[in-house]
């Protein structure tokens, strides 16, 4: 009878221990997924207002069909840095431009080509 719940207290251990396990797996994946979803959002977020800049004149502080001069998200009522990371772009050209954006927590970084349309294709997603 010993040798049965000895048995039995090792096995339940071992199932409380692989359980704990998953959990934690599960809830790191989880946290990465957060922070790759906030960030898409970011992303996406600063796309439309890079749109709306580029075709607005400069008249009205737009960019009159250009991104050139254009250093920091913040010309398109974006902050650099927030919760989710923080955001770099480069210009390429008149109608490009690439936005970096680097998770502050996962270390999730995401490379898009921003248009005057938006974001074209589907963004480079790095995850840890």
């Amino acid at each position: 009878m010993g040798q049965q719940q000895l048995l039995l207290i090792v096995l339940g251990t071992i199932i409380v221990g692989v359980a704990v396990v998953v959990g934690i797996n599960m809830f790191g994946q989880g946290a990465v997924n957060a922070e790759r979803d906030a960030l898409l959002q970011d992303v996406n977020s600063i796309a439309s207002n890079a749109a709306a800049y580029w075709r607005k004149p400069a008249a009205l502080a737009g960019g009159a069909r250009s991104f050139v001069g254009i250093s920091d998200v913040t010309m398109f009522g974006a902050d650099s840095t927030n919760a989710n990371g923080a955001f770099t772009m480069t210009v390429t050209n008149a109608t490009t431009f690439v936005l970096t954006a680097t998770g502050a927590n996962e270390g999730v970084v995401i490379v898009a080509t921003v248009t005057q349309d938006g974001v074209q294709g589907t963004p480079a997603i790095t995850l840890p």
